[in-house]
């Protein structure tokens, strides 16, 4: 038998089969575009999402015809979220996490709330990222729209909804909202009554693990899926993947380079103090009854690499479709380990903690006619990891310990930049047997709570293995610390820069 775990990202949906070892049987993947109707607006078509999420179950499904999937879970992306009609008809596409319509909420909410009693139910630092917001501007900009919805729905619940199930969405995800009392574990009615959204509009929520319902036989059929498969709450792709890396403790953290950059540390206490609200740490549940998270994150991480293969690319994608290679492969294979004199400002995007603005923007420095591809490409590893550093110092000041990194997801691939992570962070970086985390994290969540698998923490223990640790190089890693410093000088510089090119997108310019 196998068990599947589903992650759907923000830009593409993978399945992947395992056995109870751990073992990947079989895999898909299938991406899916940004929209971007206006100026700082992202958006996801929803059924195009579910067809890529068809096409992968299907495929996986025809791979494990020998080992049937006997249970399944889902690790979505958090915040995005769509409105769905009483027959299940998508009315709205969805806005993702990094959507900068709701920027102006958080000043709506400190009318009404202060920072700290908002954070101390929803676990969740004041942004207007969070579903909640996305739902009350579909309230107030498009009330025609908000009259006919049903629910709204986050990907993990669509899919079950799909699916022939009642959509359920997991409290790791729930708790993306915004709309969550996190000690209570069920939507918060004071949080929902200041933004005057009943409660119907919202599914119904459950720890991770809990039996959702089994995959109608008609609906299965139809997909392409074996009959019986069981449906299991999953969560949020952050937390899903600190179990699938076998984050139990603290000490140890995920590191995720997919679309979103991100470290996920776990610990055995909610913990929301001024120290965490002022740095913009969230506390939420994890994936693993009893255990919570946190998340100090990028929203340009992996994506600024696809920028870098979409705009510049072009040879390496044609290499890549003659030779088989992978197209990162290519693309990485002129870094040098040292560090190049460049700095890249990774704010493609808007920007996630520590400064969650909305109007930063990104930035290459130290460019001259001697500047290669390679150095580029090495600036944008380094980039994207100086600002990760800037969040593991933020969550070591806020009191987690984090001594060693676990590197999940497709960064994880590339040695370059697993051991440019560990030059410059300055402490060991794992790479697991499996990079795809979110995916065995889920999947060991569907096998727990179908019953297969009796012990979830053993299973986690047992089937995550360390394939290779990359420790930070001492000569190189001085060399990053004195670019770091510079790294650190950038962002402030360029603010004010950054805000007046921002207010001409916000003005309609180009």
């Amino acid at each position: 038998m196998s068990l599947l775990g589903l992650d759907v990202g923000t830009t593409g949906t993978k399945g992947v089969a395992f056995d109870l070892d751990g073992k990947v049987i079989a895999s898909a993947y299938r991406e899916y575009p940004l929209l971007s109707p206006k100026p700082g607006w992202q958006e996801l078509d929803p059924n195009q999402v579910w067809a890529a999420v068809r096409e992968v179950l299907g495929e996986v499904a025809r791979k494990t015809a020998a080992d049937p999937i006997k249970a399944m879970a889902i690790s979505a992306q958090g915040e995005a979220a769509h409105g769905v009609s009483k027959d299940g008809v998508c009315l709205t596409n969805s806005v993702v996490t990094f959507d900068a319509r709701t920027a102006d909420f958080p000043k709506w909410w400190l009318e009404r709330k202060s920072r700290m009693d908002l954070a101390q139910i929803s676990g969740m630092p004041l942004h207007g990222m969070y579903t909640l917001n996305k739902i009350l501007w579909f309230k107030q900009n498009q009330p025609d729209v908000y009259a006919k919805v049903w629910k709204f729905l986050c990907y993990e619940d669509f899919v079950h909804l799909r699916l022939g199930l009642e959509p359920v969405m997991s409290h790791s995800l729930a708790a993306r909202t915004m709309a969550l009392d996190v000690r209570k574990g069920d939507w918060s009615d004071e949080l929902l009554q200041i933004a005057g959204v009943d409660r119907s509009y919202l599914p119904k929520t459950a720890p991770s693990g809990q039996v959702v319902g089994t995959v109608p036989d008609k609906i299965a059929a139809d997909i392409g899926l074996p009959k019986g498969i069981v449906v299991v709450t999953g969560g949020h792709d952050q937390p899903a993947g600190a179990l699938g890396a076998g984050i139990l403790s603290s000490g140890e953290a995920m590191y995720a380079t997919g679309t979103v950059e991100c470290i996920c540390p776990i610990f055995d206490t909610y913990a929301v103090t001024e120290k965490t609200v002022e740095s913009n740490l969230c506390c939420y549940p994890s994936c693993v009854p009893g255990l919570y998270a946190s998340i100090a994150f990028n929203f340009t991480g992996g994506s600024l690499l696809k920028w870098y293969r979409d705009t510049f690319g072009g040879l390496e994608q044609q290499e890549a479709a003659k030779t088989g290679r992978d197209v990162y492969d290519l693309l990485c294979a002129g870094v040098r380990p040292e560090p190049e004199n460049l700095l890249i400002l990774p704010h493609f995007t808007v920007t996630g903690t520590p400064h969650f603005d909305t109007a930063s923007r990104g930035a290459i420095l130290g460019l001259t006619l001697r500047t290669t591809r390679e150095d580029i490409v090495g600036a944008i590893l380094s980039g994207v990891t100086y600002e990760m550093k800037l969040n593991l110092e933020l969550l070591q000041s806020a009191g987690v310990r984090v001594n060693r990194l676990r590197a999940v997801g497709g960064g994880a691939k590339s040695s370059v930049w697993v051991q440019r992570k560990a030059d410059i962070m300055g402490v060991p970086v794992s790479v697991l047997e499996t990079t795809e985390a979110a995916s065995l994290g889920v999947a060991m969540l569907a096998g727990h709570g179908a019953g297969i698998v009796s012990d979830l923490k053993e299973m986690a223990k047992t089937v995550v293995k360390v394939r290779a640790v990359y420790d930070p190089e001492p000569k190189r890693a001085a060399a990053f610390s004195e670019l770091f410093a510079a790294y650190r000088e950038v962002y402030p510089a360029i603010h004010r820069i950054n805000h007046a090119l921002a207010s001409r997108d916000s003005a309609g310019s180009n």
